[in-house]
């Protein structure tokens, strides 16, 4: 059965991925709702832009009257909310932006989901029965682990430590309070730390990938032992998808690569295949770094001033949605890395456009 899925911030990093399995992979139909700000790339959506089954809106989620005539416009099957201010550095810098979009917003289009909801109940009662809302958030809602066998699951209390995850652990109480109020079908998403092709090159693993390219330092937070689980993206767009379609109004499904890296690891992982497909050959002529020559990419790391509340440890328990709906990851944290590598190396003019501004028609500033 074809669906048409409402996507929020679909031209961000996880949604263009969603939008992107949909599209190929299925016969549904997709209207991309987004505000494009900074994070908001359309060239991540080309392979998509000339479908039949693809729409794109440029709008913003706090605007009530736009959603609500979305809502009635599209008629959706399925709302997928992923659109959110969700940088970590930026939300200290900035927070008044991260509870304007992740708390208001999301209240926003809750309302104007159920709105169009309780119509349907009276116009068309399959529907309604069918519809879905479903929001994605982070593991960061959990705070940090100080076990080192501990995990996050589907009820580990909240504990935010950022203003960026304390606005989305707010817009995650919100979505549940609406399906405990007013009975809205909604289902809560909490992922881990997502990395793959298309991701927006201020985040660790691009960043790290670009600055060695560049012979320019790694900048690596404290000691770097930082523990994350890390999610091949489009293993999540999979999952976003089953849960979407097929997981129980209500619940909570938390999702995670089952790839738990130190920061360091990560970075110094990266070089190691960096090293392999772009070696710097001190006494050859394949120079690609404009600074010192350097044996390894490793030598370009940089240990720098911790970040304030930085979390040590994230660890997601994603046993539940395998149980239950059949999913688990199929990139291990090697393969994914390296297939991540190779996108970025096949890729210059993407990742060039983003740092020149050019995909926006402004300049970003330096990265």
């Amino acid at each position: 059965m074809s669906r048409t899925f409402f996507i929020t911030g679909g031209a961000g990093f996880i949604g263009s991925a969603v939008i992107r399995e949909l599209i190929h992979n299925t016969d549904n139909h997709v209207v991309n709702v987004d505000k494009l700000t900074y994070a908001g790339n359309l060239e991540s959506l080309v392979s998509v832009a000339g479908s039949e089954r693809y729409t794109f809106v440029q709008a913003d989620i706090c605007d009530a009257p736009a959603m609500q005539q979305l809502f009635e416009q599209h008629q959706p099957d399925v709302v997928m909310h992923l659109a959110a201010e969700s940088h970590v550095d930026r939300s200290i810098d900035g927070p008044a932006e991260f509870i304007q979009t992740n708390i208001v917003g999301t209240a926003v289009l809750l309302e104007a989901a159920r709105a169009y909801w309780k119509n349907l109940q009276q116009q068309d009662a399959d529907k309604a029965e069918a519809f879905r809302f479903h929001h994605i958030s982070t593991d960061e809602v959990y705070g940090d682990l100080e076990g080192t066998d501990d995990l996050f699951t589907e009820t580990t209390p909240y504990a935010p430590s950022s203003p960026y995850s304390a606005s989305k652990a707010s817009s995650d109480h919100l979505v549940r309070a609406w399906q405990r109020t007013y009975g809205l079908p909604t289902l809560v998403t909490n992922c881990s730390n997502n990395y793959g092709p298309y991701h927006f090159p201020e985040k660790l693993i691009p960043l790290m990938i670009l600055n060695a390219l560049a012979g320019k330092p790694l900048p690596v937070y404290g000691d770097g032992q930082q523990i994350r689980d890390w999610l091949y993206v489009e293993d999540h767009a999979r999952a976003l998808i089953k849960v979407a379609t097929e997981g129980d109004v209500g619940e909570t499904y938390n999702i995670g690569g089952h790839n738990e890296q130190t920061n360091l690891h990560v970075v110094e992982t990266i070089c190691e295949i960096l090293d392999e497909l772009v070696p710097y050959k001190v006494n050859g002529n394949s120079h690609h770094l404009p600074l010192t020559a350097h044996d390894s990419h490793k030598q370009l790391i940089t240990f720098v001033t911790d970040r304030p509340g930085h979390d040590v440890r994230y660890a997601i328990d994603a046993s539940k949605i395998e149980r239950e709906l059949g999913w688990k990851p199929e990139e291990t944290f090697e393969t994914g890395l390296r297939k991540t590598v190779e996108w970025y190396l096949a890729n210059k003019t993407w990742w060039k456009r983003v740092q020149d501004g050019s995909y926006q028609g402004q300049r970003l500033g330096s990265l």
